[in-house]
């Protein structure tokens, strides 16, 4: 199955995600989270009206002036250094995707005009492939949580996606707007996490894409949970581990799930899921492959 999202809605052109205020928000949230003594620091016990380090102190630990500092967390960031921000993620504990999510905000690369806003392309000889991992259920995904691919099983196990309209396509539309798939993640909250933490590194990498800053506009008015949680700054990718599913015609799934980016499009991702063999989940993915895409209607007429 190969059908994509729709190329930018009309009137999205002029919408786009603040970059300097993001960078700002960013820096805040990770200071935020630090206290002296996590850093080696003494803490004098004086009041603090923020939470976190205090600009000073993580410039101090830095290596770098307080205005200096200030500046670039006031979102001015063009001109600095990779060996300062280096510098600061150091000083503010950042993981490898946080220190990338950094390096992004403070020094965007240029992107040809409207570059982010075109449809995804996905080469035949992928979709091949999908078809022929038979038994796995598995599915291609893009920027902004785009699922642009997918092949049958992926179909049986999280609901036949051909059905929905291009747009809706969108595994952050689906789980923060689609009832189905807060019964369907038994872990709902950690997979909501997920998907907001892949956000935020498009937002990085494209904080000029409309069609994403209309996602981001979308979801936090209809979804206070996308707000809590976008609200928290956090990025990171997850490229394996294990999903808990409460599938509707077959019960509790255990699926272990591989994220694979693709060399010719890193932007692209593969994700694969299988079962322990011989384990109950093996055997109702065996089910699940004799019903096909038919096991979402099943399933859906069924009771839970």
């Amino acid at each position: 199955m190969d059908e994509q999202p729709s190329a930018e809605p009309a009137g999205e052109a002029a919408h786009a995600l603040d970059r300097r205020a993001e960078l700002s928000e960013f820096l805040r949230s990770r200071r935020a989270r630090l206290k002296p003594e996590d850093v080696g620091m003494p803490d004098f016990g004086r009041h603090r009206r923020v939470p976190g380090l205090r600009r000073e102190e993580l410039a101090q630990l830095a290596g770098v002036s307080v205005a200096y500092y200030t500046r670039l967390e006031q979102g001015h960031g063009r001109n600095v250094s990779t060996e300062v921000l280096d510098a600061i993620a150091r000083a503010l504990r950042l993981t490898d995707a946080e220190h990338n999510h950094l390096t992004h905000l403070a020094k965007p690369k240029q992107h040809k005009k409207r570059q982010a806003a075109r449809p995804q392309q996905v080469r035949g000889s992928l979709r091949q492939l999908l078809d022929t991992l038979d038994g796995v259920p598995a599915y291609i995904t893009g920027r902004r949580s785009d699922v642009l691919v997918w092949n049958r099983m992926a179909a049986a196990v999280f609901g036949d996606w051909s059905e929905l309209p291009p747009q809706e396509r969108n595994w952050a539309r689906m789980v923060f707007l689609r009832p189905e798939y807060r019964d369907l993640y038994v872990e709902w909250e950690q997979k909501a996490i997920d998907i907001v933490c892949l956000l935020r590194m498009d937002a990085g990498r494209h904080p000029d894409d409309p069609r994403l800053a209309a996602l981001v506009g979308e979801l936090s008015v209809k979804s206070e949970d996308f707000r809590r949680l976008w609200a928290t700054h956090d990025v990171k990718e997850k490229s394996h581990g294990v999903k808990l599913l409460r599938h509707p015609l077959v019960g509790e799934l255990a699926l272990q799930f591989e994220s694979f980016r693709l060399a010719g499009d890193t932007e692209l991702a593969l994700v694969t899921y299988h079962a322990e063999p011989g384990s109950s989940s093996a055997q109702a993915l065996r089910l699940l492959a004799s019903w096909g895409t038919d096991a979402t209607r099943a399933g859906a007429s069924s009771p839970h």
